[in-house]
């Protein structure tokens, strides 16, 4: 009983970021939060979706797969939200009117004052 009611919160916590992450999607204002939006909360909530699901199955082959797909998502989402961030940024992707710093931006600059390219 105890293990159904702790399967249970993790696919319901699971869900619960998953459904941030989308309306995250829909009400961010720009690229970039929306990116973040994309990444972080889906991957805490596949986490804890996989982690019911091994639990559930409770064998070894069930917790082999669940945490092989829990290490591949942690390890490709970062990599993917950063290419994509960096891509939207130079190509002149605009940002929300409130972003406050630039650092990407500061840092082109700098490397292009130190380059002789402006």
């Amino acid at each position: 009983m105890i293990k159904i009611v702790f399967i249970s919160l993790l696919l319901i916590a699971g869900s619960f970021f998953s459904l941030l992450a989308a309306i995250g999607l829909l009400r961010f204002p720009d690229v970039y939060t929306r990116m973040h939006a994309a990444t972080k909360a889906p991957a805490f909530g596949l986490l804890l979706l996989l982690s019911g699901v091994a639990w559930y199955f409770g064998n070894f082959y069930a917790w082999a797969v669940c945490l092989m797909v829990i290490l591949f998502i942690f390890i490709t989402a970062p990599i993917a939200s950063h290419a994509l961030s960096s891509i939207a940024h130079r190509m002149g992707v605009p940002k929300y009117k409130h972003t406050r710093p630039d650092e990407l931006e500061q840092d082109r600059q700098n490397e292009d004052k130190d380059t002789g390219n402006v």
